[in-house]
């Protein structure tokens, strides 16, 4: 079913709603992420952008949740329930190392937190369409969450990189333009 917003311009309002909650409750489980990861990276060299990294997701989400409320899409609490039990039950992963962390833990939540980056981003952009056609969302605000996201993934593009070589070997260097995308 086709539905139009007050505006006349975002059609399909029920199946925008589900996809902005899909990615507001991603948003809760990105910084239970990183919030764990930073637990772990206390005093290294991941510490200070790890820190940049969970403010940036909570202004984020802050961004996603005034975009539902310009267009007056609900937040759906059991979603980001679900997201942030999720997150916890990740801990429990099969890792090689019953009582302690794994190296490989590292390795794996520095890939999935680059991977989640880059589809925050395909969110924001999906955003960014609507709002060239729908005044009521902050244009200039999805402009400026795009680019945060693009820096974020270098960041963690050549962090990945480092923690693989660290964990299994081999000279990192920085993600060339391949790995990237």
């Amino acid at each position: 079913m086709s539905e139009s917003s007050a505006a006349g311009a975002v059609r399909n309002h029920d199946l925008l709603g589900i996809y902005c909650n899909d990615h507001l409750a991603a948003a809760t489980g990105g910084i239970e992420l990183v919030s764990r990861m930073l637990g772990e990276h206390r005093n290294t060299q991941y510490e200070a952008k790890l820190e940049q990294l969970l403010d940036e997701l909570r202004e984020e989400r802050a961004g996603v949740r005034s975009s539902m409320a310009a267009l007056a899409l609900p937040v759906r609490q059991y979603k980001q329930v679900g997201a942030w039990v999720g997150e916890k039950l990740s801990r429990a992963k099969l890792n090689g190392h019953v009582l302690s962390r794994s190296p490989l833990s590292d390795l794996v939540e520095f890939e999935f937190i680059a991977t989640a980056v880059l589809a925050k981003r395909a969110g924001f952009e999906t955003l960014r369409e609507i709002a060239a056609v729908d005044t009521r969302l902050d244009a200039e605000l999805l402009d400026r969450l795009i680019a945060q996201a693009d820096k974020q993934h270098a960041w963690l593009a050549d962090a990945r990189r480092e923690v693989a070589a660290r964990v299994f070997g081999g000279h990192p260097g920085p993600a060339d333009a391949a790995a990237d995308s």
